[in-house]
């Protein structure tokens, strides 16, 4: 598992400073009926505002 997961979303609740993601895990999806190939097709769920 990644030691430091950098998020530049400010208005997440899980955002820190110097743009850590302090959440206990993050779970990323697709939004297309096909594998992603590029990072535009994904989606970062655990997104929760502020």
């Amino acid at each position: 598992m990644a030691k430091d997961v950098q998020c530049a979303v400010n208005s997440c609740t899980y955002w820190a400073e110097e743009n850590k993601c302090n959440a206990e895990s993050i779970f990323v999806a697709y939004h297309s009926s096909k594998q992603p190939s590029n990072a535009e097709e994904t989606d970062c769920k655990t997104f929760e505002r502020k």
